[in-house]
């Protein structure tokens, strides 16, 4: 993609970094808070997660304050996750790098705008996910929403439907087809209702390179993390022997909650919990903190990979479709004088003219 003049200079990129460390502050917020059922604006300050301080105006620099304070509250002196640091770090380079694509490169606000809000999204459900095994109905309910609004001021929402609906048929097939084939549970809730938002976004077409980032990444990192896994976090986790046996969901549970996130009633259920009485459940929330279970070391989340994968997409979309689409024209045209049937043109001088033409008449056609 050849760059364009735009309004934005070139050094503004680090413009995106702050704003997106500064965002990525409060996400801490929200990785924190939502999965035990906090409210993200009582307390309206932030606090230390061992002593509950109250954090000051010199606790609440992006980046800065963490390195400055070497990880510890500056209260209580106890050291506190690296993951604030990473957070802010990591949705910093992610809002530098749209704001470069979308701002410098090309100017498409519109779309570094939405990108930057789902990214954030994403990156709190990667943290979530991966810490605690859950996706909140929130995070969800808001990759749908945006993914709808983008197509909706882009004048293409039929791409945010269809997308939304492939992405939903996509994760609940593969729950349904594990469930029914292997007798366990495939795919977790929080996925399917995920990748209903992100298709959203993104559309159909990039769905199925989504996926297949996700397995990759999956595949790649959870190696990775096994192999150098402490010896001792080994022997503290439990194994799939030792681990209380959960039967798996029942076929005719999965076909009611398809339909239930088909209908997006899981969003509408954030703000009138009773309707859950209509598929006899209660929605609750829980404390994540309360709940004693614990994963076997062969329990990998698969909702950070899927969200790894939708951030690539979005950042290298045109890339990753003009190979896909480069891929479905090998497909679907096939180069003439790579079938058997030019094969038998070899064997005089007259077939060989005629083997250099169907070859030229291929290559145009390609």
């Amino acid at each position: 993609m050849n760059p364009q003049l735009t309004m934005v200079p070139m050094w503004s990129w680090i413009i995106g970094l702050m704003f997106g460390a500064t965002i990525g502050s409060f996400l801490n917020v929200v990785i924190y808070r939502l999965p035990r059922g906090l409210s993200l604006s009582n307390p309206p300050k932030s606090f230390c997660p061992v002593c509950k301080h109250s954090l000051g105006f010199l606790d609440l620099f992006p980046l800065f304050s963490y390195l400055f304070s070497g990880g510890k509250c500056r209260y209580c002196h106890k050291s506190f996750s690296s993951r604030y640091f990473w957070v802010e770090l990591l949705n910093g380079c992610l809002w530098a790098v749209i704001w470069y694509q979308f701002l410098i490169v090309t100017t498409d606000p519109l779309r570094a705008g939405f990108y930057a809000i789902t990214t954030a999204a994403l990156v709190a459900v990667i943290f979530i996910d991966w810490e605690l095994y859950i996706i909140p109905d929130q995070l969800n309910a808001t990759l749908l929403v945006f993914g709808i609004a983008y197509h909706a001021f882009d004048k293409s929402l039929p791409i945010a439907l269809w997308g939304a609906l492939w992405g939903w048929g996509l994760l609940w097939g593969i729950a349904l087809f594990g469930r029914v084939l292997f007798r366990k549970d495939a795919m977790g809730h929080g996925d399917i209702k995920m990748m209903r938002g992100v298709g959203a976004l993104l559309g159909p077409g990039l769905l199925v390179a989504n996926l297949g980032i996700a397995v990759v990444s999956g595949l790649v990192i959870g190696i990775a993390m096994l192999a150098l896994a402490p010896k001792a976090k080994s022997e503290e986790a439990p194994s799939d022997d030792e681990e209380e046996f959960l039967p798996p969901e029942s076929i005719g549970s999965l076909f009611i909650h398809g339909a239930w996130y088909l209908a997006c009633l899981d969003i509408a259920g954030i703000y009138a919990p009773g309707i859950y009485k209509w598929i006899g459940e209660t929605s609750s929330e829980e404390n994540v903190d309360d709940d004693d279970w614990k994963p076997s070391l062969t329990t990998i989340p698969f909702g950070p990979y899927l969200a790894i994968g939708a951030v690539i997409c979005m950042l290298f979309a045109s890339p990753i479709e003009k190979a896909l689409n480069e891929y479905w024209q090998k497909v679907t045209h096939p180069v003439t004088f790579a079938t058997p049937q030019s094969d038998r043109f070899v064997g005089n001088a007259e077939n060989r003219l005629k083997l250099d033409f169907v070859r030229t008449e291929g290559t145009n056609e390609s």
